[in-house]
């Protein structure tokens, strides 16, 4: 296999191409909320910079009654209904948050879906972006646009199953979630750590 660095854009593309894992649902989402879920997306941006493999993250702004408040995620959010796939959707919602040009985008594929515990239906996009760019977070919901190394990001050392408290629930209710060790003073876990670990998988880096 090659090493992390030395995948190519069509290396990637590839490999997506061929993975073949089954969609992932929180085994908890119908405890919280019933009924079919939501379509959303998330695009992962992947770069180059200085000859090393990074995907971009941005940490969303503080609201309050936003489950996801304060926490490091991909661009992405609910599909609507001018958008005609998944791939419009995570480019529509990476252009409205961090003013990522749709044309400064190259798909190569994209993930299994993942039902959350909070009962949305997301699919991941991946997609690779020129380096630098000049992007500009939406001060409403986005605080903050970083990049961690693929290769950081592939190392088990650096990431864990914990079990989380379900929100909402009585008793002790918990579930597994993925906890990445603290990169930049971010904190990678959840939704979009598990989609990093995904992706990981589907390029033979896990």
């Amino acid at each position: 296999m090659k090493l992390v660095n030395e995948m190519s854009d069509s290396d990637i593309e590839k490999r997506l191409a061929a993975s073949t894992n089954d969609p992932y649902i929180d085994p908890n989402s119908e405890i919280l909320v019933s009924g079919q879920p939501r379509p959303a997306a998330v695009l992962i941006p992947l770069l180059r910079n200085n000859n090393s493999w990074e995907i971009l993250y941005i940490r969303r702004s503080s609201a309050e009654g936003d489950h996801h408040s304060g926490q490091v995620a991909f661009p992405g959010g609910r599909m609507e209904d001018r958008d005609a796939n998944p791939e419009e959707t995570a480019l529509r919602e990476a252009q409205e948050e961090i003013a990522l040009e749709r044309d400064s985008v190259r798909i190569l594929g994209s993930l299994e879906d993942m039902v959350t515990i909070s009962n949305y239906q997301v699919t991941p996009i991946v997609g690779v972006i020129g380096w630098p760019l000049d992007l500009k977070p939406a001060p409403s919901e986005v605080k903050r646009i970083f990049t961690i190394p693929l290769e950081w990001l592939a190392k088990p050392e650096n990431y864990e199953l914990r079990d989380h408290d379900i929100p909402g629930s009585s008793g002790n209710g918990t579930h597994p979630v993925y906890y990445f060790k603290y990169f930049d003073n971010e904190l990678l876990w959840g939704v979009s750590a598990r989609i990093t670990v995904s992706l990981m998988q589907a390029l033979g880096l896990s």
